[in-house]
């Protein structure tokens, strides 16, 4: 498995580091920007131009062909056991899936290999993979073609937040490796819709690129520069992603930093646990298009329960 660059949008002056056998990331000096300036319109853009990228012209960060073997060497270890675990009566959602490479490798004989003989109770879990634009290849079609109807599916053109619970159903297990949480514009909201299609007891695997660790020792990894997302209350003290992760009603939070990466990795296992979800609001306070991109929020107050909430579009 190869090193992926990761291109930031920027005519500032790049930074660069490897991140092994994953994305690497460039990341720019940040500045103030608030929601509706035109520097904010500008940067987001960008980013729309990111997603709808074709052939020659996609960054060669914006990586589309992820495997699982990648989700498996980044993600928690839970995850493995969780993907394992699933039988043909579950389903499993992958947010920014690109390609579909990943669903690919579990619903052929690439996975069966990765397990090295593991014991697994029948059949496999029905996957749909997300993505905002089509990124299937030839390969996704002729493996769908020689599959159960339904056991892969694909969907795009949409956000996350644009679906419905009745339109998508609800999943034991989702994953998000450098997609929607790292890229979205409306954190809450985004893990808002997450938990709203996880049944109860069910997990979502997912991570952040150079954030301030759970215990607060490591800064930043670029000089000079700030996290690539950040959160504040509103008189400006910071607050952790994983202390915010863990304020909202109704989930189980476990949270890794991998120190050691260049640049490092938060890990978040975030286990569903009842149906009355309260995720603490977020306002966007800085954008700046990259992949991902910097982002800023400030911390406002939590959204009232509401049980039928999270699965519904606005």
């Amino acid at each position: 498995m190869q090193p992926e660059s990761m291109i930031s949008l920027k005519s500032k002056s790049l930074r660069i580091a490897v991140l092994l056998a994953l994305p690497a990331f460039w990341v720019p000096t940040s500045h103030s920007q608030t929601r509706g300036s035109p520097t904010f319109s500008e940067e987001a853009a960008k980013q729309a131009d990111i997603y709808r990228s074709r052939g020659a012209e996609v960054l060669k960060g914006y990586v589309i062909d992820r495997s699982l073997l990648s989700y498996t060497f980044i993600l928690s270890p839970e995850f493995s056991r969780s993907l394992a675990n699933l039988g043909p009566e579950h389903r499993w959602l992958d947010i920014g899936a690109g390609e579909g490479r990943a669903i690919l490798d579990y619903s052929t004989s690439k996975y069966d290999v990765m397990l090295q003989g593991a014991e697994r109770s029948g059949g496999k879990a029905r996957a749909v993979g997300m993505s905002i634009e089509d990124r299937r290849t030839a390969q996704w079609h002729e493996a769908a073609a020689t599959l159960e109807a339904n056991q892969i599916q694909y969907v795009f053109g949409r956000r996350l937040r644009e679906y419905a619970l009745e339109e998508l159903g609800q999943f034991q297990l989702i994953t998000d490796v450098l997609g929607g949480l790292s890229y979205t514009r409306t954190l809450a909201r985004f893990m808002e819709k997450t938990l709203g299609f996880l049944v109860v007891n069910g997990s979502f695997h997912t991570l952040l690129q150079d954030v301030r660790g759970e215990n607060g020792a490591n800064r930043p990894f670029y000089p000079g520069a700030s996290f690539l997302t950040e959160i504040t209350n509103v008189d400006g003290s910071e607050v952790k992603i994983c202390t915010w992760l863990k304020s909202i009603a109704c989930a189980d939070v476990i949270c890794e930093l991998k120190a050691d990466w260049s640049p490092p990795v938060e890990v978040y296992r975030v286990r569903k646990v009842c149906n009355d979800v309260t995720v603490p609001d977020l306002e966007l306070t800085h954008f700046e298009a990259g992949t991902p991109p910097e982002r800023r929020f400030q911390l406002g107050k939590p959204s009232p329960p509401s049980p039928g909430r999270t699965g519904t579009t606005p």
